[in-house]
């Protein structure tokens, strides 16, 4: 899959599904910024001739699972060729049954490519114009209602996918290209149907043929889609908090000598952590305030909070690398059952089951929860009089007048103890479920939720010692007449911050300032500032 060189930024990309693979960068392109898809007639071949395979099946008199048998466990039970079209929308009518607020539309787009993906590959057996209906969707900006919960990750993201699978028959819940919600007139909503919605952008619901069904609905697709986004996310972030962790250094009168090369890759290797020591010395370089206290400094040792800011965040970094590492095996997976293998035959499998996916997103939302665990201590010490070394409490402007930055990091220590609670694992649970046929489950649906709360409590996080490491910047400049300032890269970072947020003075109403820095971050233009003044960060 390619997606179209030198288009303009203003303009949706085009993503093309073929034989060349899937990239992170596709999903994303698909999923949020509204790239178009279309399909190659390689691949629309290879899934016509594999279909051919299909239909000779359906009519042998040996059973095949979910050809002409039922599912789960009710696979004992051959189904007569009258029924079989029946069989495929009771598959999908049953099994979407999940409940709760709608998820994500960039998950549901996700969710959708990466299932168009896998029918792509030739290994599932539908008909061509499943796949051209799915990319239909797609392109049409409709977006399928998913509820949040339904899918145990076991066999893949079943409910997700089969809510997905109902608006190709023309049936469930959907929102059009300007937001408009199709269907549900079951519970008395009385929306249009989602036929309707579909006729209007000339695409016809599909009537499923045998195997159509199943080939529809178990995949990874929604917990892969989740996990790639998070990693794109978290990637940003931790720039970011390399960033916010060296001005908060620099606040605190922190040594910058920590830092040095010869003390990481050479003593302990650790990709991450050379990365980030290597991001912290270059956003403290040439920095007036690090440089007035380098000699005959009475303090012996920094708090770990800043001295072993690059050994957390690197093993945060080594640990998206990983998480990368399975996302993209995952990727290059056709997952379905049964599934068609390159000589014609349709074997039963496991691959559906999602516990190489639901581990890295648990491994990813321990780091992530310590990761803002580290950034708040620094916030907190930063707001002590007794530990910031000559700021005022809570970095007020008349201490007992004002509060300062009390509640903010009140509000970051909130935000901290939620990550804890996320933390704790979803892949170690399992409900046995379809009468014990499907009796352990991965959990990797609720996983990937939770990581992606997550990564945005972080972000919070990350722009609430934003916001206090440029405020104690800000005073510690005052409280010398101007001579020591922090470094070009800090200046920058929060010339950034100060068109969206002001300086120190007296209180005044805080938490749209917190919004504001928290969408800077989000933006990437607090990277993008430090590297205007030091270069590409990593």
């Amino acid at each position: 899959m390619t997606i179209t060189a030198n288009a303009p930024t203003h303009e949706p990309l085009t993503v093309t599904l073929g034989s060349s693979g899937v990239t992170p960068e596709d999903v994303v392109a698909v999923a949020r910024h509204g790239a178009k898809v279309a399909i190659s007639q390689d691949a629309l071949d290879a899934v016509a001739k594999v279909r051919a395979h299909i239909d000779g099946l359906a009519h042998s008199e040996v059973p095949a699972y979910g050809i002409s048998t039922g599912f789960g466990a009710l696979a004992n039970r051959h189904i007569p060729n009258e029924l079989r079209t029946q069989l495929q929308k009771s598959l999908i009518r049953s099994h979407a049954a999940g409940m709760g607020p709608a998820v994500e539309r960039e998950v549901v787009r996700g969710i959708m490519f990466l299932r168009a993906k896998t029918l792509a590959s030739g290994r599932t057996g539908v008909r061509p114009v499943v796949l051209q209906t799915m990319v239909d969707i797609l392109n049409a900006g409709i977006t399928p209602v998913v509820r949040e919960f339904g899918s145990l990750g076991c066999s893949g993201d079943l409910a997700p996918l089969s809510h997905c699978a109902l608006v190709l028959m023309g049936e469930g819940e959907a929102a059009g290209p300007d937001g408009k919600l199709y269907g549900g007139n079951n519970g008395g909503r009385g929306e249009p149907p989602v036929a309707e919605l579909l006729a209007a952008h000339g695409i016809e619901p599909v009537t499923l043929a045998e195997k159509e069904g199943l080939a529809l609905v178990n995949g990874t697709e929604g917990m892969l889609g989740m996990l790639l986004m998070a990693i794109a996310d978290i990637r940003q972030l931790l720039t970011t908090a390399d960033i916010t962790a060296a001005l908060s250094v620099e606040a605190l009168l922190g040594t910058d000598q920590v830092f040095l090369p010869e003390l990481h890759a050479a003593l302990r290797p650790h990709p991450g952590q050379a990365a980030s020591a290597d991001n912290m010395l270059r956003v403290l370089s040439s920095s007036p305030i690090v440089a007035s206290h380098r000699i005959n400094d009475t303090k012996v040792q920094d708090a770990y909070s800043l001295r072993c800011a690059p050994q957390v965040a690197g093993a945060v970094r080594d640990t998206v690398d990983h998480a990368a590492l399975v996302a993209s095996r995952e990727l290059a997976a056709a997952i379905d059952n049964p599934v068609v293998l390159p000589d014609g035959r349709v074997s039963s499998n496991g691959n559906f089951h999602g516990a190489p996916v639901a581990y890295v997103l648990d491994f990813l939302a321990i780091a992530v929860a310590d990761l803002s665990s580290i950034a708040e201590r620094r916030t907190d010490r930063m707001l002590d009089p007794a530990r910031s070394h000559g700021l005022p409490a809570f970095l007020a402007a008349d201490p007992g007048v004002d509060s300062g930055l009390m509640i903010a990091q009140y509000t970051q220590a909130g935000l901290v103890s939620d990550n804890k609670r996320l933390a704790v694992p979803a892949s170690v649970d399992s409900i046995p479920s379809s009468a014990m046929q499907e009796d352990h489950v991965s959990m990797g649906w609720h996983a990937a939720r939770k990581l992606r709360r997550a990564a945005e409590n972080l972000r919070r996080v990350l722009a609430i010692e934003l916001v206090t490491s440029a405020r104690a910047l800000d005073i510690r400049t005052q409280l010398s007449g101007g001579d020591l300032t922090p470094g070009p890269a800090g200046t920058a970072v929060i010339a950034a911050l100060r068109g969206v947020v002001d300086g120190p003075g007296a209180d005044r109403f805080l938490s749209p300032e917190l919004e504001a820095a928290d969408r800077l971050v989000a933006s990437g233009a607090v990277r993008a500032a430090a590297e205007s003044a030091v270069g590409n960060l990593a």
